[in-house]
């Protein structure tokens, strides 16, 4: 299928696809953001809709119902190309040729190798106008955690730390709290609100008994698109390679689901927290074999609030796709806890690169977010 030069018309009902696809983006796991404008002969909007949750109608199905007869000889503007197979909802792609829609605008084929193609190949064999590649780069970045479970088998891998001044995440005793203030903290629960999972280590899990959840009191504005019945909550999950923890932990009598990875079962565990387990490096457990478990589990997007030790292997491993650091104007001195524990650098060329996406000032702290450069656009 060949890429058409697409019109300013093009253009603005993606644009209008794209903003409804990330209505999606903190409810939809593990399924992508998809959205849909159906636009007929005349240029004019008869139907619209995005895909809420998983098992429920795609966005297609929204937009279909909305236009009803409407549809017919329209063009539809979809995000992601149309399904083409029955999972827990029909095809979209049969509903778009039983509607009559003569045209459809897809931003980008399917990730999934199993379905890629066949959708627009479905649509075509009906006599359907196809195209796609239309804002790609735009759906793609919703859609990144997603892409990379479907091609690598892997979540993306988000990695949070909150650090002084002179970059340090906790006095030398440990204490941390807090370094930033509530607004970054009500930033970092948007974070977690989009995330399928967040992840910790055991050294982390008990020496701070984190809760890990979604708070939604501390969710400011957001809390305006998100119906608190409707809140999900991340699975929470903590690494422990040497059977650490006990069921004291805060977090294991939250809502939600917990997960620990480790070696071994671990008998001290409540019997409701689901464990796993990996290989190991080492010492370690084989944080590969970590991020593919939790692509099993259908993980896309994955946050990390760790200490120095797991985000500096995270990091050393080139496991790490995007790093979020809130640094508040405070100093701790040169006794404090490091950002990253990591195997000592002799040259320069060693030096982990990053590209910067975006820096912005959120409360007191600016929040300073940076892809790795080893992470392919």
């Amino acid at each position: 299928m060949s890429l058409p030069t697409f019109s300013a018309s093009d253009h603005q009902f993606m644009a209008l696809a794209l903003q409804l696809a990330e209505k999606g983006r903190y409810t939809t796991t593990p399924n992508p953001n998809v959205g849909c404008v159906i636009v007929n002969q005349h240029q004019h909007v008869v139907g619209q809709g995005w895909h809420y949750q998983a098992g429920t109608p795609h966005a297609e199905i929204h937009a279909l119902n909305m236009a009803g007869k409407q549809a017919n000889n329209a063009t539809a503007y979809v995000t992601l190309e149309p399904c083409s197979h029955t999972g827990r909802t029909g095809p979209c792609a049969d509903a778009l040729i039983k509607a009559g829609v003569k045209r459809v605008v897809a931003a980008m084929v399917d990730p999934n190798p199993q379905v890629s193609g066949r959708g627009l190949a479905k649509l075509a064999e009906q006599g359907i106008a196809v195209s796609h590649g239309l804002m790609e780069q735009q759906a793609r970045n919703l859609n990144r955690g997603f892409i990379k479970r479907m091609t690598l088998s892997r979540p993306w891998v988000t990695l949070k730390l909150a650090a002084s001044l002179d970059g340090k995440t906790a006095l030398a005793n440990g204490a941390s709290q807090w370094i930033t203030d509530e607004y970054a903290r009500q930033d970092v629960q948007r974070h977690r609100a989009m995330s399928c999972a967040i992840l910790t280590g055991s050294g982390t899990a008990l020496a701070d008994n984190p809760s890990l959840n979604v708070r939604y009191d501390e969710l400011g504005q957001l809390q305006e698109a998100i119906d608190p019945k409707q809140l999900r909550q991340p699975l929470r999950v903590v690494l422990d390679g040497k059977n650490q923890l006990t069921d004291k932990l805060k977090m294991f009598g939250l809502d939600g689901l917990n997960m620990v990875i480790n070696r071994t079962p671990n008998r001290q565990l409540p019997a409701h927290v689901q464990q796993q387990q990996v290989g190991a490096i080492g010492n370690k457990l084989d944080l590969k074999q970590v991020l593919s478990v939790l692509a099993e589990q259908q993980i896309n997007q994955l946050w990390v609030e760790a200490g120095g030790l797991l985000a500096g292997a995270l990091v050393e491993q080139n496991l790490v796709d995007e790093l979020i650091l809130y640094q508040a104007p405070k100093l701790l001195g040169d006794k404090g806890q490091n950002l990253f524990v990591m195997s000592e650098m002799t040259t320069m060329s060693e030096a982990k690169r990053l590209r910067w996406s975006s820096i912005k000032q959120v409360g007191d702290s600016l929040k300073l977010t940076a892809e790795f450069s080893s992470v392919p656009v």
